[in-house]
């Protein structure tokens, strides 16, 4: 009696395990919006948890000590993380998100991240260090690691197979997960950033979802993604001094002058891949897509 009961047990437990998992794979763009707000909503609400346990440590001026940074900014990513690794081992994802991908990229799809990279350059060699403590750098730099994570284990990551798996064009996968990243940071207004900033950022956002797909595809595989846009962020947060602050100390120095136009490179590149990317994931690797 007692082994059947648990046989049973294990039973209902792998069927429950299977439906879940059976749910995901099926893919398409219902599920991948609907897994980006639960993860949005999930992510705002450890912030909001964060923020009442240890909103005192957290300055007006985000940047203004490495505690701030830390509770204001990476503990709620480093949440948001663990919360996505979760769910990617929970459907046993992690070894196809990180596997070589299955359609290349052409030639000019490396402008995107060596637009990314130089921008990052300039503005390592820019920021105005002595603005800010040593501990604080050292915290937004590594606040960058989980941002890249996060951000790309999702959209790049998870968004980009579920479109795949459904069938989707690489034009629909690159524009949809683009859209669903850009949408994440439409929550901004939720902390009282002027809706026309918002707007210009989800723009912007839009586009850069646009070159870190182009990136993906380029550099065959996630961690690429993942590293350059964890470098991108806090490079741009340091330099203007704050999250999504349009180009708040541009004048600063000659290189931060010159990584301004990076932006509009940057867009250029999207509205470039807009136009030309074409293809589709095939269901046989042999199939594979070999157009641009």
């Amino acid at each position: 009696m007692g082994e059947h009961r648990g046989h049973g047990h294990r039973g209902q437990r792998t069927l429950t395990t299977s439906g879940w998992r059976d749910f995901w794979a099926k893919g398409g763009i219902g599920r991948a919006f609907l897994l980006a707000i639960v993860y949005l909503a999930l992510y705002l609400g450890a912030g909001w948890v964060v923020g009442q346990l240890f909103g005192s440590q957290i300055g007006e001026d985000l940047f203004a000590t490495p505690q701030s940074v830390f509770f204001g900014l990476m503990l709620p990513l480093i949440i948001g993380s663990v919360l996505l690794a979760g769910f990617v081992l929970s459907v046993g994802w992690f070894r196809e998100l990180f596997a070589k991908q299955p359609i290349r990229g052409r030639w000019w799809m490396w402008a995107a991240p060596i637009v990314i990279l130089a921008a990052v350059v300039l503005r390592l060699l820019g920021i105005d260090y002595g603005s800010y403590e040593g501990s604080v750098v050292v915290v937004a730099m590594l606040s960058g690691v989980f941002i890249g994570f996060a951000e790309e284990i999702l959209t790049r990551g998870l968004v980009v197979k579920m479109l795949r798996d459904a069938g989707g064009s690489e034009w629909i996968v690159m524009v949809i997960s683009s859209l669903v990243f850009a949408l994440l940071h439409a929550s901004n207004l939720l902390s009282g950033q002027p809706v026309t900033t918002v707007l210009v950022t989800v723009v912007y956002t839009f586009g850069f979802g646009v070159c870190m797909y182009l990136t993906l595809r380029v550099t065959g595989n996630l961690i690429w993604p993942i590293l350059i846009h964890g470098l991108y962020d806090p490079t741009l947060f340091l330099s203007t001094g704050g999250i999504d602050h349009a180009g708040a100390a541009a004048g600063q120095s000659v290189f931060l002058a010159i990584a301004g136009p990076a932006n509009l490179l940057i867009m250029l590149v999207a509205v470039i891949g807009l136009i030309v990317v074409r293809g589709h994931v095939q269901a046989h690797p042999a199939d594979d897509v070999l157009r641009p």
